[in-house]
């Protein structure tokens, strides 16, 4: 199954974060999954970075290669993810988040988030 990591989920299983479920972490390293992260989602943490909102132990330089090194997938924005965003009602006022939610719903992919927005 293809998953989409929500930026929280993609930066606890990095950090080896007990904050993210032994379910979660036996999901994103089961041979049986092709997991992705959206690329809006290096966009969140180097806006979170830049405004001293976020703090992680690799550069984010460096930060693309764990996902490449775990197998993880980066999601590119695509038009027809942008036009879901559209049309999509504002439970969530993120554009990070809106734009993870339309790429899950247009990729036909669940999100493994810890938000319950979501």
């Amino acid at each position: 199954m293809n998953i989409l990591l929500d930026t929280n989920a993609f930066i606890w299983f990095l950090e080896g974060s007990e904050r993210l479920s032994k379910k979660a972490k036996k999901a994103i390293e089961g041979d049986e999954n092709v997991c992705h992260v959206s690329i809006a989602s290096f966009w969140e943490m180097a806006v979170k970075i830049s405004v001293g909102k976020l703090d992680i132990a690799i550069s984010f330089e460096d930060l693309n290669l764990p996902a490449w090194d775990n197998g993880i997938e980066i999601l590119p924005i695509q038009f027809e993810h942008t036009k879901i965003v559209s049309q999509l009602p504002f439970h969530h006022k993120n554009p990070f988040d809106r734009i993870i939610i339309a790429q899950s719903m247009v990729e036909n992919m669940p999100v493994l988030t810890s938000d319950s927005c979501f």
